[in-house]
């Protein structure tokens, strides 16, 4: 039996929250996915919500111990070395804006504008859980309020 297929078995709600949970898709793949499994446009945007804020808490607290017991190693003490010094150039835009900064991020359904980078984001330049678990929630909101607007208009376009 392949991944997909044992997804299947699972109830349809609990593939919306998977779907939304996944670094790839989050919850610009799951509101499609709980519309397509027919479900009210409320319910696909509250599942497809509760699942992309699920890993945003444990990202947010174990990103830098994780990353602290890699650096034991070279290879991964050389790249988090590259990747703060690469980013302390941005460090004057991040202090303007702060965890606020993380907000439009987020909210802009893009590819690779998620929460789970938005996490990343915040653990790189230092943004503390307490100040970059609000924002990132509130992109989220308003990331899947962008998306379920999306999907009703498509679907209107499409006349079903």
């Amino acid at each position: 039996m392949t991944f997909t297929m044992g997804i299947n078995l699972l109830p349809e709600s609990l593939q919306v929250i998977l779907m939304a949970m996944a670094p790839i898709s989050e919850l610009r793949g799951a509101i499609p996915l709980a519309i397509y499994y027919e479900m009210g446009y409320t319910e696909a945007f509250i599942l497809a919500v509760i699942g992309n804020t699920l890993p945003v808490i444990p990202l947010l607290l174990f990103l830098d111990p994780v990353s602290n017991w890699l650096r034991r190693y070279g290879i991964f003490d050389r790249f988090f070395t590259w990747l703060f010094s690469r980013t302390r150039r941005y460090n004057n835009r991040i202090e303007k804006y702060g965890a606020l900064g993380l907000i439009p991020f987020v909210a802009i359904p893009l590819p690779v504008t998620g929460a789970w980078t938005a996490c990343a984001v915040a653990f790189v330049f230092g943004i503390r859980c307490r100040y970059a678990f609000p924002a990132v929630l509130s992109g989220v909101i308003i990331a899947g309020i962008i998306v379920t607007l999306s999907c009703m208009g498509v679907l209107v376009i499409m006349g079903v």
